[in-house]
């Protein structure tokens, strides 16, 4: 073409201007009809407004005077009509092939049949999403297909067990049998993986909340098929019987107890619809016009986009050219479409909800643009040409519910991201709610809260959707393709800033509904509506961590979601200027904007949040049982309601370890560890399956400010301009505040209706509690899982490169492909859940969250009128939040410092209350004393026990008291620590370096200054021992009678072996630290644990197996060298040891003989045979050098001495014979001492030492039950 020589310096002066841009102001405010560009041609209006609407070359006449709306229209019903006969002929599609049980309904609108619901089907919100109130309910459609191809759409709103799919009206719905149970009735249920027809069969995937199932039933080829988000999952039935008009196959569900789903037969648009496939409700008619016209719209504004792409001067130039200045028609086109439109969709009932879940969003979006960067002025203007219109604001209520239900079943999709997923729907929708009006609106919904919930859910992907997601896996150790760990890196890293964005618009989305003041009166302050909200959510999901949580609970992502939200707000601090100062509340510097819970200096906090009679929390568990009961056992008066409780941050901490955000050392949470972590960075894939910060959030780490953030309060400027992880200006693209926001003066009237930080810290924990610790216990399952099947998978490799038997090497690689997919799931899923719950902010908000609680739970222990109301979550979220953080990997800071910086104060309160009587769940009581025994086994951490002062005054005492019949098995990890490196038979391994010297002298020192704690410890211990080796030993004797290892029983012998062995640990300790309660005075102790070695050794050497023992103590992949019966005859070996080491040490006259006490016995022939075998045993593996020759010496001499006394006592009894046995005076129950004293008030008689041991566990005598009142010693001799 010529015009592709022309250039800039030939044109006209006119068209220069045009190109430059200079000349717009001028030219706005005329009225032209033909565009200004001299020299190559006129185009006209007409002709532009035949390109808009895709009309043929001189359709449209010369116009007489200006374009107007009227114009427009006219040319819509005329030309456009005309041209398109598309838009008359739709909705004679043919329907035949459905038949409606009420025929005479003219709208033929498809729902559920009343009449066929069985059990309790209630809908939750109109017009199609239902939920199960009973057992099993059940449900047809009032529509049946019986020729041709149909579908309808399930979305899943839980994801439990549902049977969807066809039934005729003969399948019988009952309390137990539904869809898929009869003849004629299929269903596929994907929490089972399975299709039902009579009988199940293994079919699909599994699914997840958020899925959208495609039911489909292809009547010409008689079968049944299912989608999963558009995805085939396989022709599930083929042969289905044909039909008849009026007697075909209805769309049916069936529902467990609290399953929710929603149906769509085609009121709506599909989600994903299948090609060949009809819904089986038909699409309005004013579906095709609607189209159009918005594809009209989108015509219109490329003008505009035309006249501001930034492409070379002869593409401008011929756009220019052809169309005429866009703003001459932007009016009256875009009035005249919208006019047009909504006459259209007022004239069909039901046509504005499928348009606005349809072709109204998908313009909405084309406009906004899906990914950064955002065209908001475009959007703007045309959010101004529709609201407008009052019968517009019907459109836009449709609009917010096709975005809620858009953020709920969207999925993150790897090629798209970072802006994959909600992003796209949370992002449309936080820009159309900045407009004021459009917030109201939205507000006044019936269905705001509900769609709110749907806003801030994110759906969780499958198995499938992370193979997909994360296709290449790459663990420490794997023998996998080295590329995989850089394809790792790449596709996590691209994950996290997708959900990071997510993240991001969930905040603006909730700054947005903060700010938003309700027009209602009284006046409200902002805040009060997201207040409600939240309350609202916390009171519907109470139940929500039960087994069987109750009907209506809301999605898991939507508790996390909020976690996260306040979290941020919390740790991070407020952006938005004009609500900060509410939020914080009277009384406080606004302008200091530093995070709630990095703040320091002094903390309060309003007791009546734990004291009053609130709904949200009346149902709520108490440290001192339920609300209903403290209410009337330790009613609280009115004052103290209102009190408030202050403290001086770090006030609880030893003054040499106290750590605080005022402090010259700060916590760690405020404190850059980039430095140290960066070395781990070099390599982060390595630490992809413990957690690595790689793959974290790609927010913009604070931890170099936080610092100045607790010692300085001058950040205004720092946190208003927080960095976005938007790509572009945040004045332009980022996060904007409400338009007209009104500004209300402050008054103390008020201030009770807005938010305060420590209530949103309240309900944060409650959010933790409810929707975050189920998750991170998931989590905590897969990373056990993957380090199980790693090590399984290595141990079957080593077996492979070994074998030589063409079978087993067979077997052996077919077993690793198994354990390899294992794997694999448990990386995917393992990265999964950091990418999406561990990023470093987060860590960062959580380590500060437990030093607020941590220190206010201490405060509030010194007051039990109040301590006692403290919620049971508050205590839950600490813990689990401390051991959170605790496992990350790589950690969130060094395990030396994790502590001591900052939670110094964590180990004051479990060593304090773990066994305090006010805490009335022996479950918490236990979950303390279990953070305590996984704390003891890290020296670090062990450390931290020895430098704090509580730990160091209260725990001993406190572990001896609460060794019984539920805690002894905490208590004896907790105490072997205490005691490691001590006991016979372990110095090879090097184990008392990380011993300790401290704990292990106040555990002695306790035990001697309490005669009376000791004893009643040594008694339990005795017992506990004597009952693991009984169980122990009944276990073996089991698989040796079924010559089989059953794996349930083979697991209980390994943790009951285990529990023995720790148990005679502690006991070795105790004979080796307080000896004198064995070898001094009564000999009740010393016989006992005659006995009890005896009572071992009998089981281990007589009624068990060699072969058997050695295969039922071991573990998959443990050797014979780690686990052996050395574990238990090591500490039986010690014990004896410590003995004679303090018999020779002690000059006392009284003390006991041990020999003595052992020869007594009656089974001479085993307590000989059992020291023979304790001699014999290979000890080299254990012991070393001239410490083997020393101790194996003394055993050898000790089992000669018994020898020998036994012989002599033999010897005295046959000499002595019919004279013991006439002798009246010897005890009935040992037959070995003298009858030397008596029960009061029964007089029965016994050995003082038998009468001792016995009253150890009951009060009563053993020879007439009656209660014993007074034991008294007699002088047989002076008798």
């Amino acid at each position: 073409m010529a015009d592709d020589g022309l250039r800039l310096g030939g044109l006209s002066s006119g068209l220069a201007v045009i190109l430059n841009g200079e000349d717009k102001r001028e030219r706005a405010g005329k009225s032209h009809l033909v565009s200004y560009c001299e020299g190559f041609g006129d185009q006209s209006v007409e002709r532009t407004l035949e390109h808009i609407f895709s009309l043929p070359y001189r359709t449209v006449n010369q116009l007489s005077g200006p374009v107007d709306n009227g114009t427009v229209r006219s040319i819509i019903k005329n030309e456009f009509f005309k041209h398109h006969p598309e838009l008359k002929t739709h909705s004679s599609r043919n329907y035949d092939g459905v038949s409606m049980i009420r025929e005479d309904s003219q709208l033929r609108i498809v729902g559920l049949d009343e009449s066929s619901i069985c059990g309790d089907i209630r809908t939750v919100k109109k017009p199609l999403l239902v939920e199960s109130h009973a057992l099993f309910s059940s449900a047809r459609a009032d529509a049946c297909v019986w020729k041709g191809k149909w579908m309808y759409e399930v979305t899943l709103e839980t994801s439990g067990i549902q049977q969807i799919g066809w039934a005729t009206i003969a399948c019988p719905f009952t309390d137990h049998k539904g869809v898929g149970d009869a003849d004629d009735s299929y269903a596929y249920d994907g929490k089972r993986i399975k299709k039902w027809n009579k009988e199940a069969e293994a079919y699909g995937q599994s699914w997840v909340v958020g899925d959208v199932i495609g039911c489909c039933i292809d009547l010409d080829c008689d079968e049944i098929l299912f989608y999963r988000n558009g995805i085939s999952l396989g022709v599930a039935f083929t042969g289905i019987r044909k039909m008849v008009p009026g007697l075909g196959y209805y769309p049916a569900i069936s529902l467990s107890q609290g399953e929710r789903c929603e149906l769509n037969f085609g009121g709506f648009p599909f989600k994903y619809p299948i090609k060949g496939f009809l819904p089986t409700q038909a699409p309005p008619s004013s579906k095709p016009l609607a189209t159009n016209l918005f594809d009209c719209f989108l015509r219109l504004l490329q003008l505009q986009r035309l006249e501001r792409a930034e492409t070379d001067t002869v593409e401008k130039l011929r756009s220019l050219k052809r169309f005429a200045p866009f703003e001459e028609l932007w009016r009256p086109v875009s009035q005249g479409i919208c006019e047009e439109l909504l006459s259209a969709l007022n004239a069909e009932s039901g046509s504005a909800a499928y348009i606005g879940h349809g072709s109204f969003l998908s313009f909405l979006m084309e406009v906004f643009r899906v990914h950064q960067p955002h065209d908001y002025l475009t959007l703007d203007r045309v959010l101004d040409s529709f609201l407008g219109f009052e019968e517009s604001k019907l459109l836009f209520e449709h609009v917010f519910d096709a975005l809620s239900s858009g953020c709920k079943t969207a999925s993150l999709i790897l090629t798209e991201c970072p802006y994959s997923g909600s992003y796209s729907y949370l992002a449309l929708a936080c820009h159309i709610l900045r407009r004021e009006d459009m917030m109201t609106l939205w507000w006044k919904s019936t269905d705001f809260e509900f769609l709110f919930e749907g806003l801030l859910s994110r759906k969780n992907p499958n198995k499938q959707d992370l193979q997909c997601l994360i296709p290449s896996v790459w663990w420490p150790g794997s023998r996998e393709d080295i590329s995989n760990e850089n394809s790792m890196v790449l596709t996590t890293k691209a994950l996290s800033e997708a959900i990071n964005k997510i993240e991001e618009k969930q905040r603006d989305l909730c700054r947005l509904v903060m700010q938003f003041i309700p027009p209602v009166a009284p006046l409200q302050l902002p805040g009060s509506v997201f207040w409600t909200f939240l309350q609202n959510i916390l009171l519907k999901n109470r139940g929500a961590d039960r087994n069987m949580p109750p009907a209506g609970v809301s999605n898991n992502s939507v508790l996390v979601s909020l976690f996260t939200v306040i979290l941020h707000f919390l740790s991070e601090g407020f952006a938005v200027r004009d609500i900060y100062g509410w939020i914080r509340g009277p009384g406080t510097d606004s302008g200091a904007h530093v995070g709630f819970l990095h703040r320091g200096g002094q903390q309060s906090f309003p007791a009546g949040l734990f004291l009053k009679n609130d709904p949200h929390r009346v149902d709520i568990s108490r440290l001192g049982g339920s609300y209903s009961h403290l209410s009337k056992s330790n009613p609280v008066n009115s004052d103290i309601e209102e009190e408030t409780i202050r403290w001086e941050e770090g006030c609880i901490d030893d003054e040499e370890t106290r750590v605080t955000h005022s402090s010259r050392q700060k916590p760690c949470c405020c404190s850059s560890y980039d430095a140290d972590l960066s070395k781990l960075s070099k390599d982060p894939v390595r630490y992809l399956m413990k957690g690595s910060r790689g793959s974290c959030s790609s927010l913009p780490d604070r931890s170099s400010h936080v610092t100045a953030e607790c010692s300085a309060s001058n950040l205004n400027d720092e946190i208003s301009d927080k960095p976005s992880t938007s790509d572009h200006a945040d004045s332009e693209f980022a996060f904007r505040p409400i338009q007209q926001l009104r500004i209300l003066p402050r008054a103390n009237t008020l201030y009770s209706a807005t938010l305060k930080e420590e209530e949103l810290l309240d309900a944060m924990l409650l959010l933790y509690h409810l929707g975050l610790a189920p998750n991170f216990k998931q989590a905590s399952s897969f990373m056990s899982r993957q380090s199980q099947f790693v090590s399984l998978l290595e141990d079957t490799d080593r077996q492979i490169r070994e074998s030589s038997f063409g079978d087993q090497v067979k077997r052996f690689k077919e077993a690793r492909s198994v354990y390899r997919e294992e794997v694999m799931d448990s990386v995917r899923h393992s990265a999964w859940y950091r990418l999406s719950l561990f990023s470093r902010w987060k860590q960062r908000g959580i380590y500060a969250a437990c030093m607020w609680i941590v220190q206010l739970l201490l405060v509030l222990s010194k007051v039990d009128s109040i301590f006692i109301y403290i919620p049971e979550f508050y205590l839950e979220t600490l813990v689990d939040c401390f051991h959170v953080l605790r496992k990350s990997d790589p950690p969130f800071v060094p395990s030396t410092i994790f502590i001591k910086q900052g939670l110094a104060s964590f180990v004051t309160f479990v060593v304090t209350h773990f066994n305090d009587p006010r805490i009335s769940s022996a479950e918490l009581r236990d979950l303390l004393l279990q953070s305590i025994s996984v704390l003891v086994q890290d020296k670090d951490y062990l450390g931290a026990f020895e430098c704090n002062k509580a730990a160091r005054h209260r725990m001993p005492k406190s572990l001896l008291s609460a060794f019984d019949n539920r805690s002894w098995i905490p208590v004896t990890n907790i105490l072997l620590r205490l005691c490691k490196g001590s006991g016979f038979g372990i110095s090879k391994r090097g184990e008392t370096s990380s011993s300790s010297v401290l704990f292990q002298k106040l555990l002695r020192d306790a035990c001697k200054s309490d005669d009376e704690l000791f004893s009643a410890f040594l008694n339990r211990l005795f017992n506990t021992l004597s009952w693991a080796m009984t169980e122990f030993s009944v276990s073996i004797r089991e698989m040796q009678e079924n010559y089989k290892l059953v794996d349930f029983q083979q697991r209980k012998c390994c943790v009951i072996f285990d529990l023995s062995c720790n148990l005679a640990r502690v006991l070795e300790f105790c004979t080796q630290e307080i000896p004198e309660a064995f070898v001094s005075g009564i000999d009740t102790n010393l016989r006992r644990l005659a006995e009890l070695i005896v009572f071992i050794l009998t089981h281990l050497i007589g009624a068990i197996d060699p072969e058997v023992f050695d295969l039922s103590v071991r573990r998959p992949g443990q050797s014979s060298e780690k686990v052996n019966s050395g574990m238990i005859l090591a500490p039986l070996a010690g014990i004896i040891l410590n003995l004679l080491d303090a018999s020779r040490e002690t000059d006392d006259r009284d003390q006991n003989d041990i020999v003595a006490i052992f020869a007594s016995m009656d089974c001479a022939d085993t307590i000989i045979y059992g020291f023979q075998y304790l001699l014999e045993y290979n000890w080299v593996g254990s012991i070393k050098g001239d410490a083997h020759n020393d101790q194996l010496t003394k055993l050898e001499k000790f089992s000669s001495l018994l020898i020998c006394r036994t012989e002599l006592q033999a010897i005295e009894k046959r000499m002595q014979g019919a004279e013991s046995e006439s002798d009246d005076s010897i005890c009935c129950i040992c037959y070995t001492n003298r009858a030397n004293a008596s029960f009061k008030p029964c007089s029965h008689v016994s050995c003082y030492s038998c009468i001792s041991r016995h009253l150890l566990n009951c009060q009563r005598c053993f020879f007439c039950n009656a209660t014993v009142a007074e034991v008294v010693k007699q002088d047989i001799d002076a008798q």
